[in-house]
């Protein structure tokens, strides 16, 4: 058994059952994270209409200022999944404004990354989820 997630009548990704609660589960933490409706709708008949247009920049520009090593790890698969979904949409992401230095003050800072790397900065930032996007699409046909 499988669910659509769709835009207007265009499948954008089709994942089983398990997949799909599990995103869906991380939706609603991601929309209470930022306050913010993430513009997936309920499942309903199998079926979730989506237009997430404002929340993945919002997703996006808080994923840019945590420096959390453990908040990055925790988010990076579902913003990966988000990027994937807003690609097919046809949704542009700005890399340029994303991937430049935050806009105001970097927010969960960690103060100790013993036995973790830093995160990356700038356009390695960019890179390093874009890919990671890439990855997953290969993985996520419809």
């Amino acid at each position: 058994m499988s669910q659509y997630f769709l835009m207007g009548g265009e499948t954008l990704w089709n994942p089983s059952n398990g997949a799909s609660r599990m995103f869906q589960r991380q939706v609603a933490v991601f929309e209470a994270e930022l306050e913010l409706p993430s513009g997936i709708g309920p499942m309903e008949n199998d079926e979730a209409q989506i237009s997430p247009e404002a929340f993945v920049d919002a997703l996006l520009v808080r994923h840019r200022r945590t420096r959390h090593a453990i908040l990055l790890a925790l988010s990076d698969g579902f913003t990966a999944v988000v990027l994937v979904l807003a690609e097919r949409a046809a949704i542009k992401v700005d890399w340029a404004r994303h991937g430049a230095a935050p806009e105001g003050p970097f927010a969960d800072v960690q103060v100790s990354t013993t036995g973790m790397s830093a995160p990356a900065e700038g356009a390695g930032w960019a890179a390093g989820l874009r890919e990671r996007a890439r990855e997953l699409e290969r993985m996520m046909a419809c």
